[in-house]
Formats: structure tokens, sequence, C-alpha cells
């Protein structure tokens, strides 16, 4: 092959490479964007003077909501796990069919039944993320599908809340009907999208051997793999039960926290606001797809995540003395807490197997830190019912992302020092064993490919 011919290939290569990630990357986002719409629609109704046994209306629907999704994220970590690529249209179909008639069923029946409805809609939908994650991970391309895909969360939140106060506002739905109308549009459109990314290409031998190929595990093999890194995963799943617990307080409240209409918004103001930190985050997260060591990634996104937390916590704390406008300081929390969040949803453990050639998969790890997050939420807002449930929502969420800011600051400090010394020495250990091992097996960039050799 000439060199005109090279360069041609080449060019080929990288163009396939491009039009793979804007397909697949936008089928994943669209996906779980239309899985918000059968989960969060409800979210912007306020259910003003409605109460269930003694409690506000809105919270019990959260609780019971996000108690469903609890539980199926505990689910999850066998569920995910074990799940295999030929189970995982199956399983998106049946799962969203689920959600809908829930939703029908929230709305069609007579209250205060209609609230357990909303407990199946959450079981239904917990494992939807690792599910779709499982089709992008493990490639060269993974940092921006992940990128891609993760932006679902942070343009859907405000967008599914937009979207419910305009059915409501101005379509003059009831509140009740207003989740199953949004879930019946967005119900074939995630079907189409299931089948499009279960029929992506499955990773090449060059994406196995640059990230790892991603396997099933069974009880033993999780928990060694946990067991093996139990220091670290230890830090980062507690730090994310805080991030969790945040993230999903704002998500359900912020309607509650903000008032749009006592600030002179638009019903579409989050949908703004999360579509600018939607744009800020791509282009971090795509100028880290271009770094090819692994540890180099996992130590700059916890150098940026400890910074969004410092940032976090200043801005809670100081909120009256720095006298911000609404609009700025809902966009400082959501920037600062949607790229710690979405850090761990994404690019983090898959870098993190990859830097540590481990045999799993990126499921495992979301489900494990979902699960332990989604019951610190629950726990968070029976807390606060049962103990205060007067309690001014703007200086709630404050003190909350204060003390958040906190504890993440501190356990990402420490996880990073934790990382960047379990990683030297691997390399010492792959160094002193080097003439003992085959020149067959080193890859380009000086890493071993036989697990044993860094998986220590």
């Amino acid at each position: 092959m000439n060199f005109k011919e090279k360069l041609s290939f080449t060019a080929q290569k990288r163009l396939s490479d491009i039009l793979f990630i804007f397909y697949a990357g936008g089928a994943a986002l669209l996906s779980y964007s239309l899985v918000y719409a059968l989960r969060k629609p409800f979210t912007a109704a306020t259910f003003d003077g409605m109460e269930l046994f003694g409690m506000d209306y809105k919270i019990a629907t959260s609780i019971i909501q996000i108690f469903g999704y609890m539980v199926s994220k505990f689910i999850g970590i066998k569920l995910i796990s074990e799940l295999k690529r030929e189970g995982r249209l199956k399983f998106i179909l049946v799962s969203i069919l689920v959600a809908e008639l829930s939703l029908v069923l929230f709305g069609c029946l007579p209250q205060p039944f209609n609230v357990l409805a909303l407990f199946f809609n959450g079981l239904s939908l917990g494992c939807m993320w690792g599910v779709i994650f499982s089709f992008l991970e493990g490639r060269r391309g993974t940092d921006l599908l992940a990128s891609l895909f993760g932006l679902s969360i942070a343009v859907s939140s405000g967008t599914a809340k937009s979207i419910g106060l305009f059915v409501v506002n101005t379509l003059h739905v009831s509140e009740f009907w207003m989740p199953a109308l949004i879930g019946a549009v967005a119900l074939p459109l995630l079907a189409g999208l299931g089948y499009l990314l279960d029929h992506l290409p499955k990773p090449t031998a060059e994406d196995k051997a640059l990230r790892v190929e991603r396997t099933t595990l069974n009880k033993q093999q999780r928990w060694e793999l946990f067991r093996s890194f139990a220091p670290v995963l230890t830090l980062l799943f507690f730090a994310n039960l805080f991030l969790t617990v945040l993230q999903d307080v704002k998500e359900d409240f912020l309607v509650k926290i903000v008032d749009v209409n006592a600030a002179g918004f638009s019903s579409w103001i989050f949908a703004k606001v999360d579509g600018i930190v939607t744009l800020i985050i791509l282009v971090v997260f795509a100028s880290l797809a271009l770094m090819k060591s692994h540890i180099k990634v996992l130590s700059t996104l916890l150098i940026l995540v400890i910074v969004g937390a410092v940032t976090l916590s200043f801005v809670a704390f100081n909120y009256h003395t720095l006298q911000l406008s609404p609009l700025v300081w809902l966009f400082i929390q959501s920037l600062c807490l949607y790229f710690s969040y979405l850090s761990f949803q994404t690019i983090f453990f898959d870098r993190f197997i990859a830097c540590f050639r481990i045999k799993g998969n990126v499921g495992f790890f979301i489900a494990m830190v979902d699960s332990i997050g989604y019951t610190g939420t629950v726990l968070v807002l029976l807390f606060k019912e049962c103990f205060n449930p007067d309690l001014n929502w703007l200086e709630f969420y404050n003190t909350m992302a204060g003390t958040v800011g906190i504890v993440c600051c501190v356990a990402f400090s420490i996880s990073l020092i934790y990382l960047i010394q379990r990683y030297k020495k691997g390399r010492y250990e792959a160094t002193a064993i080097a003439p003992l091992i085959d020149e067959k097996v080193w890859l380009k960039n000086g890493t071993v490919r036989k697990e044993e050799v860094l998986s220590y």
C-alpha cells in the first residue's frame, strides 16, 4: 500500500469513526431523553394543597417513585452485570411498556391509590441507564459516545419539566394525565431507538485491545472485583451517595426551589439553562477523549469534580452574601452538579476498567453507585417530611449543596491520591516482570495486555 492509499484509508477510517460516534451516541442520547419523558414529567406538577396520609402529595409521589427506582438499582447489580447482549432489546421493550402502563394507572386510578402506580414506573426504568450504556462501553470512542449519552441527563431534566409545564399550563391537561400523555408519545420512539442500538456493530479487536473486552460478572466475580479496589470504591460510592441525593432533590423539586412565576421566567427556562450546561460539558468531555492515557483522564476528572465540589459548597453557603440572581445561581448549581454526577455515570468507570485492565463491565459500577445513592435520596426526603415538613426548599437545598460539596471534596481528593499510587505500583510491578513476558503481549503505549500483570 503506497502513501496515498494509506492516507486515503486513514481518512476513510476517521470519517467512519466520526459518523459512528454521532449515530450511536445520538441514538443513546435520544433514547435516555425519552426515558426521562416516561419518568420525570410528573415532577413539573406541584399538586398544591394536596396531601397523602398527612404528607405533602408531591413529596409522596417522588418518594414512592424513587423507592421503586432504588429497588430496581439493587436488582440491577445482578441483572446488568449478567445481562447478555441478545437480551438487551427485550429488556428495554418490556421496561417501557410497564412504565407507560403505570402512568396510565396513575391518571385513571382514584386517589390515593394512584400513587402506588409510580412505584412500578420507577421499578421498570431503574436499569435503563446501565442497559443502554452497555451498547457503548469498551470502544475506542466510548468517551465521546458516553459524553453524548450523558448529556441526556443534563438536557432532558429541564426539558421534561418544561414540557410538563407546557402541557399543564398551555394544553390544560390534568396534572395526573400529563405524564401518561407525554409517555405515550415517547414510547414508540424509544422502542425504535432501542432497535437501532441493538443492531450497532460489536467492539472490534482494536477496541478490545485498547479498552479491554467487556464481560459479564457473576456473584463471586463481583465480590472479588470490589474487594480488589475496596478503598477507592468505598470512597467513590460514599461521595456519589451525596451527589445522587442532591441531584435527585434538584430534579424533583426544582419547581419548588425556583419559583418560575415569581422570578418572571418562562416555563422553558429550565431547558435553556440545561442546554447551555450541556454544551459546556460536551466540550470538556470531548477534550478528555483526546487523552490516550487512562490514568491522566481519571486524574483530570477527579481534579475537575473537586473544583466543582468546592464551587458548589462556596455558592451554597454564601448564597445571601453573593446576592446572585436566581438564573446565575441555577446555572452554577447545574454546571457543578451535572459535571460531577455525569463523570461517574459515563467516562470515569469505563476508563477505570481500561486503566487497570479489569474483567467486567461499567453497568456493575453504575448500579452499585445508584443503588446506594437512591437509598440516600429516599431517606433524606422521608427525614425532611417527618421532622421538618415546612422547611424552606431553597434553604434546604443550599444547606444540602454546601454539605455535599465539602464531603465530595474530601472523598475525591483521597481517591485521587489512592488511584495515582495504585497505578504507579502496578507500573512498577509490570516493569519488574517485563523481562519474563513475551514481547508480543506489549502494546504500542507500553502497557501489558495480560490482565494478571496490571490486575494486581
